[in-house]
């Protein structure tokens, strides 16, 4: 087990929650935050990378999430990490390294989806780590 904390952002407000939450945590923990943005060459559904995406692109979109988030202290424990992957198999590869799991949910679809979403939902079941999940607020 790692010392890090993972949150996985997509730009929602509720993974700048997610990530303000964790900075917290990391503080009280001292330890880092690791900001995972997962994005693809061929755009991922549900976010703003579209086709074309570059890594580049992926680390300005992380970094813009980070300066809404956080004031500078808390940036000052940030490490951004932009992973070619989808999101679920993206944020379960970094969880292995680490101490906890930190994501936003959006509530999206379904049964299940009016406590979780399907990305939150999946990295709770299969996580190698403690994962908490921060609840969607209109």
């Amino acid at each position: 087990m790692g010392t890090d904390i993972v949150v996985g952002i997509d730009g929602s407000e509720d993974s700048k929650r997610a990530l303000a939450w964790a900075a917290e945590e990391a503080a009280l923990r001292g330890c880092r935050v690791k900001a995972v943005l997962c994005w693809s060459y061929l755009g991922l559904t549900g976010t703003d990378m579209g086709v074309g995406t570059t890594e580049a692109d992926a680390r300005a979109a992380i970094e813009e999430t980070v300066a809404a988030a956080l004031d500078e202290e808390g940036r000052a424990v940030v490490d951004v990490t932009p992973v070619n992957d989808l999101p679920v198999a993206g944020l379960l590869d970094q969880a292995a390294q680490a101490e906890l799991v930190v994501v936003g949910s959006r509530g999206r679809g379904g049964v299940k989806g009016l406590v979780l979403g399907s990305v939150s939902r999946t990295i709770v079941e299969r996580s190698p780590v403690p994962v908490v999940v921060l609840p969607h607020h209109a």
